[in-house]
């Protein structure tokens, strides 16, 4: 409903001094300018999509990125509780569960019982997990390698140490 000073068409003459005050800031302010192709999401999910293409066509044994991690986490760090492997890859737990079932499926994990909490599982590599990982490596390090193929030594020491800072 309309106010009592106010009929069908017309409008208030009057306004607020704080609605003319933000329009004269409006147009002193210069456009922000956005460009896509300059916005570090942008850059990221395109290096992300190039480095899971090469990891698709190179990895062995059909091993996600994911499933990759894990294995090597494990490898590198011995049995884990799905908790702490979770952790250690960047996974959250919904995840971890899922990645750590399908590799235990494959035979290439197992679930052992912690030997200091019972209630507790650790996860372990199975031989045939060992056997995979260790093949794998070398196709892992292969696929850095390819990833980062455009840049120099000194680049590649800068763009790690600097991706590690704001992770």
């Amino acid at each position: 409903m309309r106010g009592p000073n106010l009929q069908r068409g017309s409008t208030s003459k009057k306004k607020s001094a704080s609605s003319v005050a933000v329009k004269a800031t409006r147009r002193r302010e210069t456009p922000v300018r956005y460009c896509l192709d300059e916005q570090v999401g942008f850059l990221l999910r395109q290096v992300n999509q190039r480095h899971t293409t090469i990891f698709a066509e190179r990895m062995i044994e059909e091993l996600t990125p994911t499933q990759g991690a894990a294995l090597a986490k494990l490898h590198e760090r011995g049995a884990l509780s799905q908790n702490l492997l979770g952790r250690h890859t960047a996974m959250d737990a919904a995840t971890i569960k899922g990645v750590v079932d399908r590799l235990t499926a494959r035979g290439l994990t197992i679930g052992k019982p912690d030997p200091t909490d019972a209630r507790r599982l650790r996860i372990a590599l199975t031989d045939e997990g060992r056997s995979v990982v260790k093949r794998a490596i070398s196709v892992a390090l292969a696929i850095t390698e390819e990833t980062l193929k455009p840049l120099s030594a000194s680049e590649r020491k800068s763009l790690m140490r600097l991706l590690d800072k704001i992770k």
